[in-house]
């Protein structure tokens, strides 16, 4: 910790005009930690999973955009405060992004790579002034000799930044990551869960264009009888016969012209057809998978043959209520716990009463404790969250 505390920029005073993300500036410091590597292949991950599947690519979008609109309130000794330092803080993190946007990108992180990181820039007085989301994988933990991060190492290129453990032991980044059983630093992505399903899924895609520019007709292969004398084709019969195949039977602009066979050849298939594959089926199946690795109903994202939920209503009520709310909460106690502590005795919570996916529940709850005649009016506020610590309590 001695080396970290000579880094540049620690032992004096900082501009306000200079404040910024650290790991914006990339400025490359040497030290002993050795940063131990995620043990995936982000890159490949992200590209076959994100970029080139639509179940996926939807699947992350839905849930980042979702969990990023819920609104976060900061609660003063029980009570929300609308003008808090920390609540303009969330509502405006840094100069280029508002809540929604920094949020959308954590979470984001935190569907592809199963990490998400969080580094907060502070003033002269150490007060955090501005919040960055930075991309998993550039991130690398520094493990101390305990085992636990003592420093996060950003790395561009051959450029790297070290966010160290203040003297006072707050760490400048926040580390939310979803459990992984076998690794004590990194988290474990829904992608890599969905991995075999995303390239079945894929295949099904890249064979089926593969078909379409081939005539739209599974392969097979010319048999030549050889009529009576049982002879073979000759060089030049050979040679002529595959041009004339070439030129006039490949290509999705030949589709369903007739093959003429003529001296004893005769057609067999060598590859099973899309009937005899179940393609469309197997396709649905694969898709389905991959929405159940990320949590979010199939209906949601037109995926047919899924009868678990009666309506679209029920199955966007279930994916807010099983899979975004839990997200939303968990991250607001991580937040609570980062940086609550920087800012007096505060909390932040979700404010559900915001979300108008979750109306319907929450006029069924009011309906409920409205017919409730044996509650008080303010066991009735309270149930409702609408005493002293929920969300529109005060």
């Amino acid at each position: 910790m001695g080396l970290f505390s000579r880094a540049p920029g620690r032992g004096r005073p900082l501009a306000p005009e200079i404040k910024d993300s650290r790991a914006q500036r990339l400025i490359a410091l040497t030290t002993a930690g050795r940063p131990q590597w995620t043990p995936r292949n982000f890159e490949a991950l992200a590209r076959e999973g994100f970029a080139r599947n639509p179940v996926a690519y939807r699947c992350v979008r839905m849930i980042a955009e979702a969990a990023a609109s819920v609104p976060l309130v900061v609660f003063d000794q029980g009570r929300r405060s609308a003008g808090h330092p920390l609540q303009l803080l969330l509502e405006h993190p840094n100069p280029e992004q508002g809540r929604a946007d920094l949020m959308e990108a954590f979470f984001g992180g935190l569907q592809t790579a199963g990490n998400a990181y969080l580094e907060a820039a502070e003033d002269e007085a150490g007060s955090p002034v501005e919040l960055y989301s930075l991309r998993p994988d550039r991130m690398k933990v520094v493990p101390g000799a305990r085992g636990w991060p003592q420093a996060y190492a950003y790395m561009v290129g051959a450029q790297t930044v070290q966010l160290v453990r203040g003297a006072d032991g707050w760490m400048p980044v926040l580390h939310l990551k979803l459990y992984h059983p076998a690794d004590d630093h990194y988290g474990f992505s829904p992608l890599e869960a969905a991995a075999f399903a995303v390239d079945v899924h894929n295949a099904s895609g890249a064979w089926n264009k593969a078909l379409l520019d081939n005539a739209a007709r599974p392969s097979g292969a010319l048999v030549y009888g050889g009529g009576e004398t049982s002879e073979r084709l000759s060089e030049e019969q050979f040679e002529r016969l595959k041009a004339e195949l070439t030129e006039a039977h490949t290509g999705a602009m030949s589709a369903g012209r007739p093959l003429l066979l003529e001296g004893g050849l005769d057609w067999k298939p060598m590859s099973l057809s899309p009937a005899d594959l179940d393609f469309i089926a197997g396709k649905h199946a694969a898709a389905r998978e991959i929405a159940l690795a990320f949590g979010v109903p199939p209906p949601l994202l037109g995926i047919p043959g899924d009868n678990s939920y009666a309506n679209f209503k029920e199955a966007n009520a279930a994916f807010w209520r099983h899979t975004v709310v839990p997200l939303a909460e968990r991250t607001a106690r991580a937040l609570t716990g980062w940086l609550g502590p920087r800012f007096g005795a505060v909390t932040i919570g979700c404010d559900l009463d915001g979300v108008p996916a979750l109306a319907p529940e929450r006029e069924a709850l009011w309906a409920r404790l409205e017919a409730a005649s044996f509650l008080t009016p303010e066991e009735r506020r309270r149930m409702a969250g609408l005493g002293d610590g929920g969300p529109n309590g005060g």
